[in-house]
């Protein structure tokens, strides 16, 4: 780790959901922070909480006037297949630079995953995947610490949310492992990666304890007092509730010294 020089600033490109957990976690450790968005409701509601935005319909090159060498960039927006390409030039001069990306380039890969894990050939021919590998190649260009990442939840968002509401349904026998990490454990993640050299690596998030879908729910349905989903055949829910990965997180966990505060979904979606 770099240990004499530190980030003053946090550029978050794309403050959504984990964006903006980021941009909390930040400014809550003294650093200032910029919170870039496009929509007014995103703008008005982060004013509102006292970040400063900047609010942009798209972005290009002239992102580089907020760039400067004590910053940490964190790019957090979903690819479009243009707007990776045209602004990673621009962030050079960073300090630091982090993308967002997502184990779903895995696609039907079974089984464990980390960093040595290869990308199926069949990842190209998916339009979301193939959108998601050609950023991380822009930003691996340009020496960034790529994190992918599988399902986001929170106190308010996730698996166990929607069992809570009635509208989960478990895909074929449940017996599919599923892996997640509690978005502020990404927030973690993502702001001690700003401390590394800036070099290129690739690198998988997740918690300590994938498990089995079927156990997740049972977990939720007991601890809330709500009854179990149905069971429906796995063809007829989303591609994303299908997989069966085993994310292996332990080496960034590792790497950046970062102790989970939500280490199994016991942890993080309990009442």
């Amino acid at each position: 780790m770099n240990a004499t020089v530190e980030p003053a600033r946090v550029l978050v490109l794309g403050c959504g959901y984990a964006g903006t957990a980021i941009a909390r976690l930040a400014r809550e450790r003294g650093l200032r922070v910029v919170a870039s968005v496009r929509s007014d409701a995103r703008a008005s509601a982060l004013r509102s909480d006292g970040f400063e935005v900047l609010q942009r319909a798209t972005l290009d090159e002239t992102i580089a006037e907020h760039v400067d060498d004590r910053a940490h960039v964190v790019v957090a927006f979903p690819p479009d297949g243009l707007t990776d390409a045209r602004i990673a030039p621009s962030l050079a001069r960073a300090l630091a630079l982090t993308y967002l990306s997502s184990t779903g380039v895995y696609g039907d890969h079974r089984g464990v995953v980390d960093d040595t894990t290869p990308v199926p050939a069949s990842s190209l021919a998916n339009e979301r995947s193939a959108k998601i590998l050609a950023a991380e190649k822009v930003y691996a260009a340009c020496g960034a610490t790529i994190f992918r990442c599988p399902a986001l939840y929170g106190r308010d968002r996730g698996l166990h949310m929607r069992v809570i509401r009635g509208e989960h349904r478990i895909p074929g026998d449940g017996t599919r492992c599923l892996s997640r990490i509690h978005v502020e454990d990404l927030a973690q993640l993502v702001l001690a990666a700003g401390s590394l050299p800036r070099e290129t690596r690739i690198r998988v998030a997740g918690d300590r304890e994938p498990a089995p879908h079927v156990e997740v729910v049972r977990f939720v349905s007991e601890a809330y007092g709500v009854p179990m989903p149905p069971f429906v055949p796995l063809e007829s829910v989303h591609e994303s509730l299908r997989a069966d990965r085993r994310v292996d997180a332990s080496r960034v966990l590792s790497e950046l010294g970062v102790t989970l505060r939500y280490p199994t979904y016991r942890e993080g979606m309990k009442p």
